[in-house]
């Protein structure tokens, strides 16, 4: 099978393109620019374009599937090519249900936590090597790639992302997925460029539910009440499995699970880790891991990347990086290090990055997010304001909406580096959350600092 990608370059994408590489198809892509890990890793496997730019001539008849990023735009020239010639389109989510249809799919959706549940199955199965299929947002370790599919695993499991599919399929990626075995770990508005109102937001949740297989098998958090109105209310003939938090607590700067086997240590750390191992154990005695398998596995589980992960330590200060943007994943994430660290001073660092996080209307939903801090710090830059074509948005607004009146806002990197630089951090369990860098901080000389 000849299969081209417009928007080879991202995350989800160039791992797609890979993983179809690797089980024998011949694979193609463009992309008007790269950056890595995405280019190293596509150059690796011969799969980077010779030069960036679209180019209509590389679409012909000859082309068996064409798959179309989010990056790309309606009018891109390539794809235009493609609907002239009237090739077989498919939205990333659309070809791995290709893909998958012959298989048991596994679908971990919610606003927060899902990549983080997805990891833990992961995990989990890769330990007592269970082979499976799989697409997770996030690079694993011990995992080459985010994605993996074959002709002969029997399982694949998928990380329901609820955002657009495709410039020109503007359905949530996790429609199509029509899932037999699913999980929803949280409802928490977000993407309020496309779901305007926070009803809109959890119609999408309804629309999963209601699109399960018949029969199929829903795992949820019954901590929250959005989650559980949505799969209690919900017609669709499915077996309903709710968890919750299990208990555990802190000794030492160690977190202890209690089982019926005995106090468990973990690695993990925080009362959203501790549900989001409560669902992924759920899951994964749906596909056939007992409890104390799933124990003995989990044990060893350390987080996926850039989700409450560790990047530097020594006897009085910690730094993690934690992809924390949306309110509610904030005021958990922070919540998790006070908790874990009661001794020491909280440094919380946020950036305001995402199109929803620098929205003037929504900032009020970070009422308290950062309170549990000892000092919070909010970044965002005023250019990436402009870009998003957003209205303009003041310090004062900032300080307002996270009603903390010692809040310190940064607007330019190079202050906000120098604060961190300059900051006593003896004693501190410093977070730095973000889907960006602080306008290019580099984390690695950060790191250098402990």
């Amino acid at each position: 099978m000849r299969i081209h990608f417009i928007a080879i370059g991202g995350s989800a994408m160039h791992n797609l393109a890979i993983a179809l590489h690797q089980k024998g198809y011949q694979v193609s892509g463009s992309d008007d620019t790269i950056h890595n890990p995405s280019k190293s890793r596509l150059e690796k496997y011969g799969l980077l374009p010779a030069e960036f730019g679209w180019f209509p001539e590389k679409i012909s008849a000859n082309l068996d599937v064409i798959i179309l990023g989010m990056h790309a735009k309606k009018n891109n020239l390539e794809l235009l090519k493609a609907q002239e010639l009237g090739l077989k389109i498919y939205s990333y989510p659309e070809f791995l249900y290709e893909q998958s249809k012959d298989k048991t799919r596994v679908v971990i959706g919610g606003s927060h936590g899902k990549t983080t549940i997805t990891s833990m199955i992961l995990h989990v199965l890769n330990y007592h090597e269970r082979e499976v299929d799989y697409m997770v947002g996030a690079q694993l370790e011990g995992f080459e790639t985010m994605v993996h599919l074959t002709t002969d695993n029997d399982f694949i499991v998928l990380e329901g992302d609820e955002y657009l599919s495709s410039p020109i399929d503007r359905r949530p990626k996790f429609h199509l997925y029509k899932p037999n075995i699913a999980l929803l770990s949280g409802i928490a508005w977000d993407h309020i460029n496309v779901f305007p109102t926070f009803e809109n937001y959890v119609d999408q949740f309804k629309i999963f539910t209601d699109a399960m297989v018949n029969g199929g098998s829903m795992v949820y958090n019954i901590e929250d009440e959005y989650v559980k109105n949505v799969v209690e209310s919900s017609e669709n003939h499915i077996k309903k499995y709710p968890y919750e938090t299990p208990n555990y607590f802190i000794e030492d700067g160690t977190t202890y699970l209690e089982t019926a086997e005995g106090d468990l240590p973990l690695e993990i750390f925080g009362k959203h880790n501790l549900q989001n191992l409560a669902g992924a154990k759920w899951i994964c005695q749906h596909m056939g891991i007992d409890e104390d398998d799933f124990y003995e596995a989990i044990a060893s589980f350390s987080g996926a990347s850039k989700r409450l992960e560790k990047i530097a330590e020594n006897k009085t200060t910690v730094i993690f990086k934690d992809f924390a943007h949306s309110p509610s994943k904030v005021a958990a994430t922070t919540k998790a290090i006070k908790e874990q660290y009661a001794k020491r001073t909280v440094l919380a660092c946020l950036e305001l990055h995402t199109y929803s996080s620098l929205n003037a209307e929504f900032l009020s939903e970070y009422k308290g997010a950062l309170n549990t801090a000892d000092k919070a710090v909010v970044f965002y830059s005023p250019h990436a304001v402009k870009i998003k074509q957003l209205s303009e948005v003041t310090k004062q607004q900032i300080a307002n909406a996270f009603q903390r009146d010692d809040l310190i806002v940064y607007t330019n990197p190079q202050d906000f580096k120098d604060f961190l630089f300059q900051e006593s951090l003896q004693n501190t369990a410093m977070v730095l959350m973000s889907s960006g860098n602080y306008g290019g901080l580099d984390f690695e000389e950060l790191t250098r600092l402990v």
